[in-house]
Order: C-alpha cells, then sequence, then structure tokens
C-alpha cells in the first residue's frame, strides 16, 4: 500500500464534559417553521420512510451500534519509527487508530453551534453581530478535546450532505483533491440567512513526540441579512504523545476574524498550555474596529465556554489583580477531573473553570457530552448522529456519501476485519482508477465545487459549483 491515508489528518477540523450545557439543542433550533421539499431536498427518501418525529422534529440515533474497541495493544511508533523524515501523508496508518467518520464528517461538526450563526443574523449591532461569530469560530473546534482517533482520509470524489430542519441548515463537502488532500464544504441557512463555506488541506508535522497541523485554507461565513462577509482561519492544533503515554490535544495560533464590510476584526489568541499548564485551553482576544480601537474583550476555554466584557471593565479588573486584591473563582464543573500526569509529554492537570469578571457577557457554552461519550471515541451527541444511515436514504444520497462507505461501517460496527479488508479494496480501487486515468491522459473533474478565487478575500478557494440538492447524480463516480 503506497499510504493513502494521512496520520491524524484531521485535528484541525470539532463539548467537554465540564460544561452545564447551558444551550441544548433544543435551544437552539431556529424559530418558525422550516419548511423544505421532504421529498428531494433532505435526503431521507419518502415521508413514509423518515425515522420517527416528536412534535415535528425529526430524532437522531444517541449511540454507535458499537462500543470503541481499546487501542492499548497497537503501537504508534511500531509504524512511525520506519517513516522518520517522511511526508506524513505518505504513511499509511492501521484502521485501529481510526474512528467511524470521514473527514468530511468531521468539517460538518463545525455546525454543532450553528445556533451561533442564526443569532448573528437577529443582531441589529455589527458588534453584537461580530460577538456571536467569535463564538461561532471557537466552537467549530470545541469537539475536538479527546478526539484523538483520526477520521478516514476521504477517497477522491467523497462527498458528505447533511440536512437539520430542527437547527436550520443544510451541508455539503466534497473531495476535490487527493494530492494534496483538499475538502470543500458549502452550508446555507434554510431560511436563507447565510452562506458558509470553505476548503481545508492541514499540513501536518511530525516532531518526534507530537503531530502538529497547521491549517490552510480560508473559512467564510457570509450573513446575508446585512450583507455581511466574515472571514478566518482555524488554529494549529497538536496532539501529543503519538508514541508513548496519554495522548492529548491543544489549540494554540492566533485567530484573525475580519469583517470585510466594517473592517472590523476579531483577533483572538489560542495560548499554548505553557510549562505548568496554567494556559491548557485558553482563548483570549478583542474586537476592534477598522481604526484599531478595541471595542469588546473576550475570554474563555475553547473547550468550554467563552465569554466577553467592556473594555473599561476588563482593564479596571486586570488592575486589581495585579494588586493581588482576591478574587473569586468559579468552582469546578462536577465533571472535571485531573488528568493522568505520567510521561513525556504530561498531560496538563484540568485547571478550575473560567475565572468570570464581574460584569461579563456568555457569549458560548459546549453542549454536555453523552455519558457513554468515553465508549463512543468521546464524540458528542450531534457526532454520534453523523453517520447515522436512516431508512429510505439510499435511495436519495449521492452514490459517493461517506455513509455508505463499507470500511467506515464496518468499522462502526465493530467488524473490524471487515473494515481492515473494505479500507484497503477501496485504496487499491481509487489506485487503479489514478493508472487509468494517467494512461487515457484524462484529468480528475470535480462535481459539485470549481476552482475560483474567494470573492472577499481574493486568495484561491474552492467554490460551491451548486445544483447537489436538485439530485442529479448521473455523472458520480464509482468511488465504493
Amino acid at each position: 500500500m503506497n499510504g493513502e491515508e494521512e496520520f491524524f489528518d484531521a485535528v484541525t477540523g470539532f463539548d467537554s464534559e465540564n460544561s452545564s450545557g447551558e444551550f441544548s439543542e433544543a435551544d437552539q433550533r431556529v424559530a418558525g417553521v422550516m419548511r423544505v421539499d421532504t421529498g428531494r431536498s433532505n435526503g431521507i427518501g419518502k415521508v413514509g420512510e423518515r425515522p420517527p418525529q416528536e412534535n415535528g422534529i425529526q430524532k437522531h440515533r444517541t449511540s454507535l451500534p458499537a462500543p470503541m474497541f481499546t487501542r492499548s495493544d497497537f503501537s504508534v511508533w511500531s509504524i512511525l519509527k520506519k517513516c522518520i523524515g517522511l511526508e506524513l501523508s505518505k504513511i499509511t496508518m492501521p484502521i485501529v487508530f481510526n474512528e467511524p467518520l470521514s473527514f468530511l464528517q468531521r468539517i460538518t461538526e463545525y455546525m454543532e453551534h450553528v445556533f451561533l450563526i442564526h443569532r448573528a443574523s437577529c443582531q441589529p449591532q455589527a458588534l453584537e453581530r461580530m460577538q456571536c461569530v467569535a463564538a461561532f469560530a471557537v466552537s467549530a473546534v470545541a469537539s475536538q478535546w479527546e478526539r484523538t482517533g483520526k477520521p478516514f482520509n476521504p477517497l477522491l470524489g467523497e462527498t458528505y450532505e447533511l440536512i437539520r430542519e430542527d437547527l436550520g441548515f443544510r451541508f455539503i463537502s466534497e473531495q476535490v483533491s487527493h494530492h494534496p488532500p483538499i475538502s470543500a464544504f458549502y452550508s446555507e441557512g434554510l431560511n436563507q440567512d447565510f452562506l458558509f463555506h470553505g476548503s481545508i488541506y492541514p499540513k501536518l508535522k511530525f516532531w518526534g513526540k507530537s503531530v502538529e497541523a497547521e491549517p490552510r485554507g480560508t473559512i467564510t461565513l457570509e450573513l446575508l441579512k446585512h450583507n455581511e462577509a466574515y472571514t478566518w482561519t482555524n488554529p494549529t492544533c497538536c496532539v501529543h504523545n503519538v508514541i508513548i503515554g496519554k495522548l492529548w490535544i491543544e489549540q494554540y495560533g492566533m485567530v484573525e476574524i475580519v469583517n470585510h464590510r466594517t473592517g472590523d476584526k476579531c483577533v483572538l489568541h489560542f495560548k499554548p498550555c505553557g510549562l505548568f499548564g496554567k494556559e491548557l485551553h485558553k482563548v483570549e482576544g478583542h474586537i476592534q474596529d477598522k481604526n484599531k480601537k478595541k471595542l469588546f474583550m473576550i475570554y474563555g476555554k475553547w473547550t468550554e465556554c467563552l465569554w466577553g466584557i467592556d473594555p473599561a471593565a476588563y482593564e479596571s479588573f486586570k488592575k486589581r489583580e495585579r494588586r493581588g486584591d482576591q478574587l473569586s473563582k468559579a468552582q469546578p464543573d462536577n465533571g472535571s477531573q485531573k488528568a493522568d500526569g505520567d510521561v513525556l509529554d504530561s498531560v496538563p492537570e484540568v485547571q478550575e473553570t473560567v475565572q468570570v469578571i464581574p460584569g461579563s457577557k456568555l457569549l458560548w457554552r459546549v453542549n454536555t457530552r453523552p455519558p457513554n461519550s468515553a465508549q463512543m471515541y468521546n464524540f458528542t451527541s450531534f457526532t454520534v448522529s453523523l453517520n447515522e444511515l436512516q431508512s429510505g436514504m439510499e435511495k436519495t444520497l449521492a452514490p459517493t456519501d461517506c455513509r455508505l462507505r463499507p470500511d467506515i461501517r464496518g468499522m462502526e460496527n465493530g467488524d473490524m476485519d471487515l473494515a481492515s479488508q473494505e479500507k484497503e479494496r477501496l485504496e487499491e480501487k481509487q489506485r487503479e482508477a489514478r493508472r487509468e486515468r494517467a494512461k487515457q491522459e484524462a484529468e480528475w473533474q470535480t462535481r459539485w465545487f470549481h476552482q475560483g478565487s474567494n470573492p472577499h478575500t481574493g486568495t484561491p478557494d474552492w467554490l460551491y459549483t451548486g445544483g447537489y440538492f436538485e439530485r442529479n447524480f448521473s455523472r458520480c463516480p464509482d468511488i465504493y
């Protein structure tokens, strides 16, 4: 095998058991009734074949078909020691290090907290809209916490669609390039309130004890009612102890969110954990106008919550803090635990929850993970539903949809032997198709996205061509 899978390729992609779950999924539903074509546009089949509904809201599964297997008998080092100095995208990893999702589905996890986009669209002031957008950008990486399994690398031409009438959006993604691996996505609000799109192609580096994923690609959010577009790039993600010890994840780097209409900018610093782990998970930043005047301060943790406050109140608090005044601190949530501090890159101890400055405004809080999350690859409730193949879906899904991949399906069902065999078969089929194209001197043709320039930044991007939800799948490639 020539290495069709990237090692931890999706650590750049999205709850913490420390959350109170203040914003439940029920709270995030869009006001009003979503009306879409139930026979064609939602990928669920005929009305009579749809799963049970309660009060008009479609139910989704709450657990995987089979629990996660143990990885304790496998060593990453036995593979990586042969690959020092090689490009990580050429390394084939055993299926035991995967989680039963495609990277295209992992990208879809950006949408778990889509209520923040709907909230932004309803705000009359640009500053309040930027606060919601900043919270959404942070929430997009929240589900990565403790997600140390790697998603399946998408096959060239693979797609994934998701329509959530209860959450007010539909989403389509496609693997548009294999080397380098590039995933393009597009989402729109069912009430025509937003467009969300971009392309992701992380650059991976192996540092001996850790794997670092540097994000590449622009993420764009358009609030149609306000004629505003926001762009940003995700922070760098690092998986520690890939050779020995307990795996743990941190995010670090600066994220700049630009409002291209007003010139306002939100600058967020994802802090590295630091020598004693005191900065672990912390996010700090501010919103400034086009003249760089600070309008609003933001702080919190990407695993937990995000708060904001007026700059004057923030500075006053910091002055008192520097004088050593006794400050009240939030009590740790019942779910917080001290992590194991063992070897090499020791897992930092989980610090107390975010210290809330008096007068602060809560911008976002993660949903509580399901109680069986640890047995389900640390998936969130939203994630658990992503690979569900409901009755009648296969009749309306594109034949390239992730849900139809037999290797992912086998792993989800707990049949690791079948999953490994199917993964190898699909990779060989992909290589054979590439050889055939080379023989015929034919270029690969993407189906739903095309190369172009981002309309707001001018940088190269993959743009949605349109037409997916009309469901003409006659030209889709045979990849499974």
